[in-house]
C-alpha cells in the first residue's frame, strides 16, 4: 500500500516516523457516518443488513461530523495549495528600536485569581527600557505571578496588561515572541540535546525573519553566560547551576527588548550571581527592559535600578532601592528584623537580617 496523500511513483515523505496507510475505501466512506464500514462478500447475495448508524452528536459530540464542517484530511494538508496559502501568512514584524525611558510593559489595576485565591490584587507596575526592574518579596506575595502576567502567559481577571504600549492579549504568539523572553524558575527537558542546541531554541521566533543572525546570536550568548567551554554537553548532564546558565543564555539568544527572568540566580553560586546580574545591567544599558525577580536583597539593591516589594498580593513599594529599602518596611514585609546599613568603604546599601548568636 501507499502512504495516504502520496502519488504513485513520488517519493514518499513521512513525518516523526509515522506511516498512515490509506484504506481500501473512498474518501467518503470517512467522513459519512451513516455510512457502513465492512467490506461487501464479493460472493454473497445482496445486503440486507441496515446501515450502522453513525456517532450521536450527544453522546460522542467528539466523534460527530457536522454536514457542513468536514474536517481536513491529510490528502488536503499535502496539497500544495494549503502549503503556499501557510507561506502566504503574514510574517511578525520586529519592534522598533527602543529608546531609555520607553516604557515595554505595565500592568494598571492588575487583579489576578488563581486556584480560587486572590494572588494579585490592584497591582500597578512599569517596565521601563534601560532599566533594571526587580521584584522582591516573601514566598507568595505574587512575584512569579505577576511575571507571568507581564509575559501575557496568565490572563487577569481584571485589569490591563500592555505590552509595547498595546494589550497583551492583541498580540499574536510569534509576535510576542519577538518582543519578550522568559525565563522559567526551572528548565527541564526530556530529550538529549546539546548546550548549543538548547541556546539555538531561542532563535526560533527569527526564523521567518532574519535568520542570518543565529550563528552570532547564539555565540555571543553562550559567551555572556560563560557555556561556551561545553557547548557539545548533553544539557541533561549538566548541574543544576550550569542549566541555569543555559536556559538565560537561550533567553538572550533570543534578543527580545523585554526580558522577564524569573530567580535567574536560585541555583548559581556566588561568582555566578553576580555574572548573571552583570549581565541584566548590561542588557538594561543596551536599551532593553529587565524584570528579575530576586530573594537576595543585596543583589537587588546593588543591580537594580528600580525595585517594586510584593506583599500579600499588593506593591507595598516601588522606586529606587535607596528609597524603598528601609529596616521598618523590610522587617514589616518578611515578618523578621531586617537592618539596612550602608558599607563602610563604598557606601553602598546593605541588607542583612538581624540575627541574635
Amino acid at each position: 500500500t501507499e502512504p495516504w496523500g502520496v502519488e504513485p511513483g513520488s517519493q514518499p515523505s513521512y513525518f516523526n516516523a509515522v506511516v498512515v496507510l490509506k484504506t481500501t475505501l473512498p474518501p467518503s466512506s470517512l467522513l459519512d457516518p451513516t455510512r457502513s464500514t465492512s467490506r461487501p462478500d464479493s460472493t454473497a447475495g445482496p445486503r440486507t443488513d441496515t446501515p450502522r448508524p453513525g456517532p450521536d452528536p450527544q453522546r460522542d459530540p467528539g466523534r460527530y461530523i457536522h454536514p457542513h464542517r468536514t474536517r481536513t484530511t491529510r490528502r488536503e494538508a499535502f496539497n500544495p495549495r494549503t502549503r503556499i496559502m501557510r507561506l502566504l501568512r503574514p510574517r511578525p514584524t520586529p519592534p522598533p528600536p527602543s529608546t531609555p525611558g520607553d516604557v515595554l510593559a505595565e500592568a494598571e489595576g492588575l487583579w489576578l485569581r488563581l486556584g480560587g485565591r486572590e494572588v494579585l490584587q490592584g497591582v500597578d507596575v512599569t517596565a521601563r527600557a534601560g532599566e533594571v526592574l526587580a521584584l522582591v518579596g516573601p514566598n507568595g506575595a505574587g512575584k512569579s505571578t505577576l511575571l507571568g502576567a507581564l509575559a501575557a502567559d496568565l490572563p487577569p481577571a481584571g485589569g490591563t496588561v500592555r505590552i509595547l504600549g498595546r494589550p497583551a492579549a492583541e498580540w499574536s504568539t510569534p509576535e510576542l515572541a519577538l518582543r519578550r523572553a522568559v525565563l522559567p524558575q526551572s528548565a527541564t527537558l526530556s530529550f538529549p540535546f546539546a548546550v548549543e542546541e538548547v541556546v539555538r531554541m531561542g532563535r526560533a521566533p527569527w526564523v521567518a525573519v532574519n535568520p542570518d543572525d543565529d550563528d552570532r546570536a547564539v555565540a555571543e550568548a553562550m559567551a555572556a553566560t560563560e557555556v561556551t567551554r561545553f557547548a557539545a554537553r548533553p544539557f541533561s548532564a549538566l548541574s543544576g547551576g550550569e542549566r541555569a546558565r543555559v536556559a538565560l543564555a537561550r533567553v538572550l539568544a533570543q534578543r527580545a527588548p523585554l526580558l522577564l527572568l524569573d530567580e535567574p540566580t536560585a541555583a548559581l553560586d556566588l561568582k555566578h550571581q553576580e555574572l548573571v546580574l552583570r549581565v541584566c545591567r548590561e542588557r538594561a544599558r543596551a536599551g532593553d527592559a529587565v524584570v528579575v525577580v530576586l530573594h537576595d536583597l543585596g543583589l537587588a539593591a546593588a543591580y537594580a535600578h528600580r525595585v517594586a516589594i510584593l506583599h500579600a498580593g499588593r506593591v507595598a513599594a516601588d522606586g529606587p532601592p535607596q528609597e524603598v529599602f528601609s529596616g521598618r518596611l523590610l522587617t514589616e514585609v518578611y515578618d523578621q528584623p531586617v537592618e539596612v546599613l550602608p558599607h563602610p568603604r563604598t557606601g553602598a546599601l546593605l541588607v542583612t537580617p538581624e540575627r541574635n548568636l
